[in-house]
């Protein structure tokens, strides 16, 4: 949607006075409406003038409007404006297809509002560094974090340790979080109730026999659809732990190409798309690897006790929030993955949604277990907007209040819990029903993904033969090896590291 301003002009026809008495009485009358237009005479609001728009352009997370991101956004700017009445928030919303483009091409014009979406292409010189306002306090915090430091007041495991994702390629910080986003199993409290069980699970042993349990109550115990993100989490939550134990070995380059150790948010260790191509080239990781072998089998034993056998027929609400939201939703399922902006989709849900992480793989489901924790990484990547460099002067204070005031616990607390929002700043609880989503060793990354293949294989694909039963372990193994071969051989050539050696083999 392309921001323009129309300015128009009126031609006014002016005629000779009569007379010089006519001419006199004319004179006079201007000069009485100039005086009461200074005195602020005739009922003009002398705050009028004062008043500033700053709007702000994104994409609808929440609902299906094409208007407004719903009534708990519009709470919130409505308290904002009732500390701030002399500024306005206007909210652009842009459609989900296309947002990106339209902001990419706002910021490269100069056209861009005054807040704008962040996960879009462009360039360091097109938005605001935020650094030098984040230093200093925040004026809608009295005490505690942040009132000495604005930055002091977001959750530092995500925004500031070291988080490249916050940062551009300049080394500034561009853009401030409304809310963390994360992913994790949606369950429902009234099914697991009735099938005796306690969540979470500790165990994949304890998940399997609480799939047991729920089918024996009625219910599927895991929603799932024809979607890539049912098995591409499931897959990445179950390696994530298994091949923990490579982590060390293959980290040998830095997320910027480096050689050398790559380390995640956290500081802790981390294999990079670089160094994720070499392993696969060179044959340092493949198909044959033990723990990828034990990752396929455990997805597969998973699959066969808590899918319902016709889930590759389900494309009934592909949604990206909710895997397999018609039958959870229904309670038809118990359990769903899901992604914390999922709850605004299950609001009409008829039971209590909750939430947990993916159990941890121990001994007794693999000799292969590594001990390391579940992980899966929750992060600054939900809704964060950035200021353009365009905006100046008043509007760029008006803009920067703005964000001060939703990074205050308790301005942001009620849209986080109306929203299935998880906090980014200290002190807000966020929403009940996706707090497990970012809590404990879950909310961590994943220190090595497991391979993908080219961008023109669905992840879906890349396992259905598998989980319907159609390939062997063995012929899965070779048929996966080769789209891992093909995906590496494409990350490199469209980040030009063909001159490695390893990348000429």
């Amino acid at each position: 949607m392309l921001r323009f301003s129309m300015i128009e002009s009126t031609r006014r026809g002016l005629s000779r006075p009569r007379s010089s008495t006519a001419l006199r009485l004319a004179a006079g009358a201007t000069a009485v409406a100039v005086g009461l237009a200074a005195c602020g005479g005739g009922g003009a609001d002398p705050s009028a003038d004062k008043t500033l728009t700053i709007t702000l352009e994104g994409p609808n997370q929440w609902n299906e409007s094409g208007s407004s991101f719903g009534k708990p956004w519009e709470d919130l700017i409505a308290a904002f404006q009732k500390a701030e009445p002399t500024i306005k928030v206007k909210t652009v919303v842009l459609p989900l297809s296309s947002f990106s483009q339209t902001i990419s091409t706002h910021l490269a014009s100069g056209t861009a509002p005054e807040l704008v979406f962040q996960q879009v292409p462009h360039q360091p010189h097109m938005v605001h560094p935020l650094d030098e306002h984040l230093a200093k306090p925040n004026p809608y915090i009295k005490s505690g974090p942040g009132s000495e430091k604005w930055i002091d007041v977001f959750r530092q495991r995500y925004y500031v340790q070291g988080n490249p994702k916050i940062r551009n390629a300049e080394g500034k910080v561009e853009l401030v979080p409304f809310n963390l986003v994360g992913i994790g199993l949606f369950y429902n409290k009234e099914a697991f109730a009735k099938a005796g069980l306690t969540a979470p699970f500790k165990t994949f042993e304890d998940l399997l026999q609480g799939c047991a349990k729920l089918k024996a109550a009625g219910y599927t115990p895991l929603a799932m659809d024809r979607s890539d993100i049912g098995p591409e989490w499931t897959i990445r939550a179950i390696s994530g732990m298994l091949l923990d134990k490579h982590v060390d070995r293959l980290n040998t380059y830095t997320f910027d190409g480096k050689p050398g150790k790559a380390t995640s948010a956290t500081g802790a260790p981390a294999v990079a798309d670089k160094a994720m191509a070499k392993a696969v080239l060179s044959g340092e990781l493949t198909t044959k690897t033990p723990e990828v072998a034990a990752t396929l089998e455990l997805l597969k034993k998973m699959w066969d006790a808590c899918v319902d056998r016709n889930w590759s027929g389900n494309t009934e609400g592909l949604n990206g929030a909710v895997v397999g939201l018609r039958d959870f939703a229904t309670a038809k399922a118990a359990m769903a993955w899901g992604v914390n902006f999922g709850v605004s989709a299950l609001q009409d849900a008829k039971f209590d949604v909750a939430s947990m992480p993916f159990p941890q793989i121990t001994a007794e489901s693999t000799p292969l277990a590594s001990g390391a924790a579940p992980r899966f990484g929750a992060s600054i990547g939900g809704t964060s907007y950035m200021i353009p460099s365009t905006v100046k002067g008043e509007k760029l204070a008006a803009t920067l209040k703005f964000l001060q005031f939703i990074s205050t616990p308790e301005h942001i607390d009620p849209w986080l819990k109306a929203t299935g929002g998880i906090s980014a700043v200290e002190g807000a609880t966020g929403a009940e029903e996706t707090n497990a989503f970012a809590e404990g060793t879950w909310g961590d990354s994943v220190p090595l993904e497991f391979p993908a293949g080219p961008t023109s294989v669905t992840k879906l694909s890349l396992v259905e033969g598998w989980l319907l039963g159609t390939k062997s372990l063995e012929e899965q193994q070779r048929y996966l090896q080769d789209l891992w071969v093909k995906g590496a051989r494409q990350i490199v050539k469209d980040r030009k590291w063909n001159d490695e050696p390893w990348a000429k083999a």
